[in-house]
Formats: C-alpha cells, sequence, structure tokens
C-alpha cells in the first residue's frame, strides 16, 4: 500500500477532526505538517492540538515552511480562505482538499479559476472541495440518485438549522450577520455572505452543468425575519427585532422555469416564521421526474444512545470532514486540474467497521 503524506492546513472544528481521524484511524496517511492561524498553537505538536500523544510534527503558522515540505495532499479548512495560498501550495505539486470552497470550479470567477488551472498545470496537481453541505448533500448525493432516474424535471434541496446550538457565536452573530437589523440582510450584506452564497450559486451551477439542464441563470435571494424576542445565545444577546431568521433560495432557471434549487430555512432562538415551508430539521433532497424520489438526511452523534447535545452538533463537523479525508486517494490519483463530485469515484470510508488503531 502507498502511504500518502498529507499537510492539515487549519485545526478548527472540521481541521481537528480531520487531523483526528489521521493519527487515529488512517494507516494510509502519513501527517507530514500542520499550519495553524494561532500564534498559542504555533510550535505546539499536532498530536497534542487533538489530545493525543506526541506524533513529532509541530505546527506552524509559517506558510512558507509549510510550502517547503514534500507533501501529496493539503487538507484545507481554514475559515477564511485564501486562494493565493491555494494556487501556492497547488503550484507547489500539491493536491488540495478542501472543505472550504472551489466546489465548482468552472464557475467561479474568471480570473480566479484560470490562476487555480494554471497553478494546477504547474504543479501537476488537483484540487477538490467538498464536505455535507455544500458538498455531498448538494452534489455527490442528487448524483447518486439520479442513476435511477429516466428524466428529470426539478431537483429541491431543503436545509431546516436552528444554530443556537453551534457554539461559534463568531460565525453566527459576526459572519452570518444574525443579531443584525433585517434590512441589511442581503447576499452582498458582507464578505463573508457573499462568499457563503457564491459556494451555494457554485452547486446548483454543476448539478444543472452535470445533468443537462442547460440553465441561463443562477439567482440567491434571501428572506430575513426579525426576532419576536430577546434571546441569550451563549455568550451573545439577539434582541428582539433583529435577525433571528434567514431563509435562502438560489434557483437555476431556464427561460424563467426553476429546475435546480437549494433552499436553507436557518434561525436563531428556536422561532420559527409562519410564512416559511416547514420541512423537517435537516436535509430534505426532492428530485421531480421519472420516478419522482425524496430522501431525508439528518446527522446525530447516535440514534440509539445518550449522548450530548455538543456531541449532536459535533457529528455535523465529522461528516464534513470525512466526505473530504476519504476523498484524498482519489483526489492524488486524479488528472491535473478540477476535480469535482461529478469527476471522482464513488467516495466510501476508508476506516469503515475497523477499530481504531
Amino acid at each position: 500500500m502507498n502511504r500518502l503524506r498529507v499537510i492539515q492546513w487549519g485545526t478548527g472544528a472540521v481541521g481537528s477532526e480531520m487531523l483526528t481521524a489521521i493519527l487515529d484511524h488512517r494507516d494510509d496517511l502519513d501527517l507530514v505538517g500542520v499550519r495553524v492561524y494561532s500564534d498559542t498553537k504555533d510550535g505546539v505538536d499536532a498530536g497534542a492540538l487533538v489530545g493525543r500523544a506526541p506524533v513529532g510534527v509541530t505546527a506552524t503558522v509559517n506558510v512558507e515552511q509549510v510550502l517547503a515540505l514534500d507533501a501529496d495532499c493539503v487538507l484545507y479548512t481554514p475559515r477564511n480562505t485564501d486562494i493565493a495560498d491555494v494556487c501556492a501550495l497547488l503550484a507547489s505539486g500539491k493536491n488540495v482538499a478542501t472543505t472550504a470552497f472551489l466546489f465548482h470550479p468552472q464557475r467561479i470567477d474568471a480570473e480566479d479559476r484560470d490562476r487555480v488551472l494554471a497553478a494546477c498545470e504547474q504543479g501537476r496537481s488537483t484540487v477538490h472541495g467538498g464536505g455535507l453541505n455544500p458538498g455531498n448533500l448538494s452534489a455527490a448525493l442528487p448524483l447518486v440518485l439520479s442513476g435511477m432516474s429516466r428524466t428529470i424535471e426539478k431537483i429541491t434541496l431543503q436545509e431546516r438549522a436552528d444554530w443556537s446550538v453551534y457554539d461559534s457565536t463568531a460565525i453566527t452573530f459576526d459572519n452570518m450577520a444574525f443579531g443584525q437589523p433585517v434590512e441589511d440582510i442581503s447576499p452582498t450584506a458582507n464578505e463573508f455572505l457573499a462568499f457563503n452564497s457564491s459556494l451555494f450559486t457554485q452547486q446548483v451551477w454543476l448539478l444543472a452543468d452535470v445533468l443537462n439542464a442547460d440553465i441561463d441563470e443562477v439567482t440567491a435571494t434571501v428572506d430575513a425575519v426579525a426576532a419576536r424576542e430577546d434571546h441569550q445565545i451563549f455568550d451573545r444577546l439577539l434582541p428582539a427585532g433583529t435577525t433571528a431568521g434567514q431563509r435562502w433560495n438560489w434557483t437555476g432557471r431556464r427561460r424563467a422555469e426553476p429546475l435546480v434549487e437549494i433552499e436553507t430555512l436557518w434561525t436563531v432562538g428556536g422561532e420559527y416564521p409562519a410564512h416559511w415551508p416547514s420541512p423537517q430539521h435537516g436535509w430534505t433532497l426532492t428530485i421531480e421526474g421519472d420516478p419522482s424520489m425524496r430522501t431525508h438526511f439528518f446527522s446525530l452523534a447516535s440514534f440509539s444512545r445518550a449522548a450530548s447535545m455538543e456531541e449532536h452538533v459535533r457529528s455535523a463537523n465529522v461528516a464534513t470532514a470525512m466526505q473530504v479525508l476519504n476523498a484524498v486517494p482519489a483526489v492524488c490519483a486524479a488528472p491535473p486540474g478540477f476535480a469535482t463530485a461529478a469527476s471522482l469515484p464513488l467516495i466510501r470510508s476508508y476506516t469503515g467497521f475497523a477499530a481504531a488503531r
């Protein structure tokens, strides 16, 4: 078995789950480097970062040190992306598998797309973006189910989630703008919302491009609703009258007819608007066609044992991380350039039922 050398870039909620899996479960991967963003993590052994014994790999904030490492693949999981860093990694000959962006590079800004492709050509390397959603549920799963279709009329993915249990209030309040005035919420309200919207726009284009939808456009809209009362969310107060709900729709249309739609119904504080649709919590995928199909996905720590809310929330981070970590061998084997959920082979669990090593 050929072992692959990997670098973990980012050790937040998702990156830590990847790092844990590499150390505990992956006998086909050798960890050779860790990129961190905090001075408190700089110089710390990678094992200590996830509560394991030392493994002899020291984390660093120095990008040049990471670029100088000899590695097959970089697991790129920062909160804020930097396309220049990704291009530098690709140009140095390292493949990149990321949960952060580049889900459908053919539909990103043309200048950025050409930069990334040139870096892939220079380094003979491949880039792949994946995860939970955006990722598997809005790309791989619809494509797998489409294999049972004769014809397709419309694909809709609905996500319903209450962010009250997500303990990263910096993302919930500062990035996603919950707690801000409802009139300030739009697809271009801040850099993060614009970036986040672009990811789901890419997912709509991916399904449309692969499944011959021949759409003319993808539009992004959001309906923001105000809280009826104050809500304490961990260390933040969400005041009554500020944004407590965001209903986003990314819709791909052909001659004004909606063919591919991703809808997210996100709330904070437990209030749910009466005028919104009411799917189950989690993700509901519907394919109208011949035949029509529907499936519902929900991620928990366990369906059979008692678990804390913290464990349940963490399960989504694990799912996000594993979808990309399990893709690493396929990404490294892919031809240089862009590898998407549509072009990679079926991604399955590496560890499966095997015990931790």
